[in-house]
């Protein structure tokens, strides 16, 4: 039977992408940031995940604000990059497992989520940075990936409540399904942080490793916040703490945090890096 072996949290900035482009990993100003990644490498490694099911944010280059699903799920054999306007160039091709992301969607269905399927789904920097960053040199080829797609863009957005099921019932999926796999699961995004308007660089760092805390140790606390709760205490883009909750709902064993780190400012974001091991 498949496997959840662990859950990841990550920034997305796309800035982060721009600097691995231009090589400025150990700079002063990004090196503490890529300074957290070389543990994950070492679990990634040592552990060989077979599949990555990423929870990230669309930011308009497959979801613009006319056509904005709550839910979106790939079920595409290869997932394709492209200019976002960064300067950056994309990322070879990210592979698929179709087979995995049916029997999850048809899961889904049955549990009464809504979910847009989408058998062709290009991605941005909220799936490929994270890429970047756990397989540095794009040395991801051997991974099969399914991203899961939320609204954090457009209101109304889902709760933090409803992300945190959906992530149950993902991992419910996986469980079910019998082939032996070892999948991991990413959540991305945050923490907190505002990119316009009169809190335009805001940032929250005791909300954010209050965050950090209770997605472990009691994640109700988080669920039991509102999409406005975020936008007030961790900025307009702070609702991002969504993605990391459909994560956490995929954790069903005994959690292990292996590795935990914060760090503030990074393109006027609250960066949050966590390994967490799910034991059986």
């Amino acid at each position: 039977m498949a496997k959840i072996i662990g859950g990841i949290t990550t920034s997305h900035i796309p800035l982060i992408g721009k600097a691995i482009d231009q090589g400025l990993q150990q700079t002063p100003y990004w090196k503490t940031f890529f300074d957290a990644y070389p543990p994950i490498h070492d679990w990634l490694e040592e552990e060989k995940p077979d599949v990555a099911i990423i929870f990230y944010n669309d930011h308009g280059l497959e979801f613009f604000i006319d056509k904005k699903p709550t839910f979106a799920i790939g079920a595409a054999a290869q997932y394709h990059n492209a200019d976002e306007g960064w300067g950056i160039k994309p990322i070879p091709p990210i592979n698929g497992d179709q087979e995995l992301s049916w029997h999850i969607c048809n899961e889904l269905v049955e549990k009464e989520f809504d979910i847009t399927i989408c058998q062709e789904m290009r991605v941005d920097h909220g799936l490929t940075v994270p890429m970047q960053l756990m397989w540095p040199g794009n040395q991801y080829e051997h991974m099969k990936v399914i991203p899961v797609c939320i609204n954090v863009e457009q209101h109304p957005m889902p709760s933090p409540k409803r992300c945190f099921d959906l992530g149950k019932a993902i991992g419910e999926a996986v469980e079910s399904y019998d082939k032996d796999l070892k999948v991991v699961v990413l959540g991305t995004g945050g923490l907190s942080h505002q990119l316009d308007g009169e809190r335009a660089g805001f940032i929250n760092k005791e909300f954010d490793l209050y965050c950090m805390d209770k997605i472990i140790s009691e994640p109700e606390a988080l669920t039991s916040l509102t999409i406005r709760d975020l936008v007030e205490e961790a900025g307009a883009q702070g609702p991002e703490l969504i993605m990391w909750l459909g994560m956490r709902g995929t954790l069903r064993g005994e959690l292990n945090v292996l590795h935990s780190n914060y760090h503030i400012p990074i393109s006027n974001t609250g960066a949050g890096t966590m390994l967490i091991e799910n034991k059986e």
